[in-house]
């Protein structure tokens, strides 16, 4: 059973940084995609960035861009999102979730493995 741990989270200051990880509790070689997802204003899973099996095909949210970087170590079967330049909005409970499509996808609905989620809260 393929079980995803997050952690890293906290709380930081407007313009201050965090780095989360998600590693991934068991390898396998079905997973492709990994991604980072938050709520949205309305309370679903908000898209955030995701990268592709070997480190690439990286893509974020308008929001994040050039703030937020998504790198994955498969030999720590871990993937990390740098969060720089930390806004309010910014401020949510952040879920790590992987695929076996093939294809980037970017819906919550196209993950099937998800992490408990680690809260990130950002303070004015």
């Amino acid at each position: 059973q393929v079980q995803l741990v997050e952690s890293g989270g906290g709380l930081v200051q407007v313009g201050g940084f965090l780095r989360l990880s998600c590693t991934v509790s068991t390898r396998t070689f079905s997973i492709n995609y990994m991604a980072w997802f938050r709520p949205s204003a309305g309370n679903e899973r908000e898209f955030v960035a995701r990268i592709g099996r070997n480190g690439d095909n990286t893509y974020y949210t308008d929001s994040v861009k050039a703030r937020f970087t998504i790198s994955r170590d498969n030999a720590k079967n871990t993937v990390y999102l740098q969060m720089n330049n930390l806004k309010p909005e910014d401020t949510g409970v952040y879920y790590c979730a992987a695929t076996t499509l093939w294809f980037g996808a970017q819906k919550p609905d196209q993950y099937g493995y998800w992490g408990q989620g680690t809260q990130v809260t950002v303070s004015s």
